[in-house]
């Protein structure tokens, strides 16, 4: 689907540009498009990509952080980090931190084996533990991962679980709810999401 196309379908929604397995010139292409914010699962092809791209493009991380990953990740300063999943995790984060880091609380909305982020009966728990405790932490949102179904019924179901953790949350500071990928971002636009993580759709060809 053509860059141009996809933005007035997310013209509402906040939209990141996820770039695992793209070379940098296909994302230098999307950003002269006019693309400023792209995501990255693994710490050191963020290090990488950010090292050789523009300075003015916002970097997101997206994927399982590990611990040993930690201080790697917050040298380079994301401007958002989008997966951090447990109170624990946050607690390892926020000692490490010397600024404010944007962060959003990742759900395991579908309680998915294959999939990381907090159980949804334990979340709005762990995001206000998080609120309270973490002072370097700047926790605006959730994020979550679709159901794993062909059943669109089923995934609209799990989008709109999320919304209504969100807007429990919103409250507390909460702003974002990132949800939608390329399969499903449509659907979850519908369901109330208001930032997308985009990658194939984006990039095919």
């Amino acid at each position: 689907m053509d860059y141009e196309k996809i933005k007035n379908l997310c013209k509402n929604t906040r939209l990141i540009a996820v770039s695992k397995y793209v070379q940098n010139e296909q994302i230098k292409d999307l950003f002269d498009k006019g693309q400023m914010e792209f995501g990255e699962n693994k710490v050191q092809d963020l290090i990488q990509k950010k090292q050789s791209l523009s300075d003015e493009i916002k970097w997101h991380f997206l994927g399982n952080l590990q611990k040993n990953k930690i201080n790697h990740l917050l040298k380079v300063k994301p401007c958002m980090w989008q997966s951090c999943t447990s109170f624990e995790l946050a607690m390892e984060v926020d000692k490490r931190l010397s600024y404010s880091l944007d962060t959003l609380f990742e759900i395991n909305i579908a309680g998915e084996s294959t999939k990381h982020g907090c159980d949804k009966n334990k979340a709005i728990d762990e995001y206000l533990k998080i609120k309270q405790e973490c002072k370097n932490i700047n926790l605006i949102g959730v994020m979550s991962i679709g159901a794993l179904s062909d059943d669109m019924s089923v995934i609209a179901k799990s989008f709109e679980q999320t919304r209504v953790i969100f807007d429990e949350l919103s409250g507390y500071g909460a702003k974002w709810c990132s949800m939608g990928m390329s399969k499903d971002f449509e659907l979850a636009i519908k369901c109330g999401s208001n930032m997308v993580r985009l990658g194939s759709i984006l990039f095919k060809g």
